[in-house]
C-alpha cells in the first residue's frame, strides 16, 4: 500500500517521487543502487542520485555501511513505507561502497589521459613569414564559415603550415576555405582540427603545370596577391598572376 504521505508529498520532487513508489514495489533484496536504476530509468544518474538523496533527507530511505564476512564493506539500503514507523522497513540487497579514493585516482587519471596528436598536414616549400601569417588568418576567419570550426591557438598552429602548402601552390584563398569549411557532416564535430587535418593532407593540389622563369640566384620575390583570381604568386611588386596577364592580353 502507498499512501498519499508520499504519492502527494508537497516537499518531494516528482521525480523523487516516482522511485519512492518503485522502490517500494520492490521484493525485499531487490537492487536500488544508482547504477541499477539508471539503468531502468530514462533519467540518468545524476537526477536519480538527486532524487535518492531527497527520499533519504525526508526519511524515506536509510543507507548505512555494514562490514560483510570477508572483511568487505557494502551500503546496505532500508526503504521505509512510512517514515515514522520504523517496523515495516524493507530491507533491499546491498550494494558494494566503491571507495572514494578509488574514484579520485581514476578521474584523475582520466583527466590526465593525453590527446591524440593530429594528423599530420603538407608543408610549404618556403615557409615564408608572410605565407603562414595568410594561412593563420585564413584559419582564425574559418568560423565566420560554420560556428564549429572555432579553433584553438594551437590547432590553429599545427594547421597553418598545410594550409600555407595549398597557397604556394597558387591555389586562392576562397577556394582553400570552400576545401575545408564545405560539406561538413551534420552531427556535432567532436574535434574539428582533426578533420580538417585530414582534409588539407588528403586533398592537397597538385603543383602548378607551369613555372615562373627561374629568378637570379640569391632573389626570391615575395608572395603576392593576384588582383584578379585571388591566387598567390611571386613577383617583385602586386598585380596579375601570368594567367590573368594572358587572359588580359587575349582580350586585348
Amino acid at each position: 500500500m502507498i499512501g498519499n504521505h508520499l504519492a502527494q508529498h508537497p516537499e518531494l520532487s516528482g521525480l523523487a517521487i516516482g522511485l519512492g513508489v518503485h522502490i517500494q514495489s520492490l521484493p525485499s533484496g531487490a537492487r536500488v543502487d544508482i547504477k541499477t536504476l539508471a539503468a531502468r530509468f530514462p533519467e540518468g544518474a545524476t537526477r536519480i542520485a538527486a532524487a535518492l538523496r531527497e527520499l533519504e533527507a525526508h526519511g524515506y530511505l536509510r543507507r548505512a555501511r555494514e562490514r560483510v564476512p570477508g572483511g568487505r564493506i557494502v551500503t546496505r539500503t532500508v526503504s521505509c513505507n512510512q517514515p515514522e514507523r520504523r517496523g515495516e522497513d524493507v530491507p533491499v540487497r546491498p550494494a558494494p561502497a566503491r571507495p572514494a579514493a578509488t574514484r579520485e585516482k581514476r578521474e584523475k587519471r582520466e583527466r590526465r589521459a593525453p590527446r591524440k596528436p593530429l594528423p599530420a598536414v603538407p608543408r610549404p616549400v618556403c615557409p615564408a613569414p608572410a605565407l603562414l601569417q595568410a594561412a593563420t588568418d585564413l584559419l582564425a576567419d574559418l568560423r565566420r564559415d560554420d560556428p564549429r570550426l572555432l579553433l584553438s591557438a594551437c590547432d590553429t598552429a599545427h594547421l597553418a603550415p598545410g594550409v600555407a602548402a595549398w597557397l604556394e601552390r597558387e591555389v586562392s584563398p576562397g577556394a582553400v576555405r570552400h576545401a575545408l569549411s564545405s560539406d561538413l557532416p551534420p552531427e556535432g564535430l567532436r574535434r574539428p582540427a582533426a578533420l580538417l587535418a585530414h582534409r588539407l593532407a588528403a586533398q592537397l593540389p597538385p603543383p602548378p603545370p607551369f613555372r615562373a622563369p627561374a629568378q637570379p640566384p640569391g632573389i626570391r620575390h615575395p608572395l603576392q596577391t593576384c588582383d584578379g583570381c585571388e591566387r598567390a604568386f611571386r613577383a617583385p611588386e602586386p598585380g596579375h598572376c601570368r594567367d590573368c596577364r594572358s587572359d588580359l592580353s587575349t582580350a586585348a
